[in-house]
């Protein structure tokens, strides 16, 4: 729940702030067309996997992401917080590879049972 939040709440801030968001992708070189692409994996894909649905998907896409975004927004290793976030990012990369082997919890969409009647 607390991994989802996390980028629950970086999807609606990078809504919010749209143009910051925009600018800061093409500083780095990134086309804006991908921005939907990645408020789509941040929010949806959060709430997917807060609800344990499709969570083995969505947690690969997220270690994708996570990796992409470390290598591509966070690799200036003269910047101490750059360092920061970078290492940061290949962490969550790491925890989303952990949920996607060992799969959702009980609670989880993916774990319930079909009603049998």
């Amino acid at each position: 729940m607390l991994i989802g939040a996390l980028f629950l709440i970086s999807g609606a801030q990078k809504l919010a702030g749209i143009d910051a968001t925009q600018a800061y992708m093409l500083s780095k070189g990134v086309p804006i067309m991908l921005l939907p692409l990645v408020v789509a994996l941040e929010i949806g894909g959060a709430a997917a996997l807060m609800l344990g649905w499709k969570t083995r998907l969505f947690a690969l896409a997220f270690a994708g992401f996570l990796f992409l975004t470390a290598v591509i927004f966070h690799s200036d290793f003269e910047a101490p917080m750059e360092r920061i976030l970078f290492l940061k990012d290949l962490a969550l990369a790491g925890g989303f590879l952990l949920i996607f082997a060992h799969g959702p919890g009980e609670l989880s969409l993916d774990m319930r049972k079909p009603i049998e009647g």
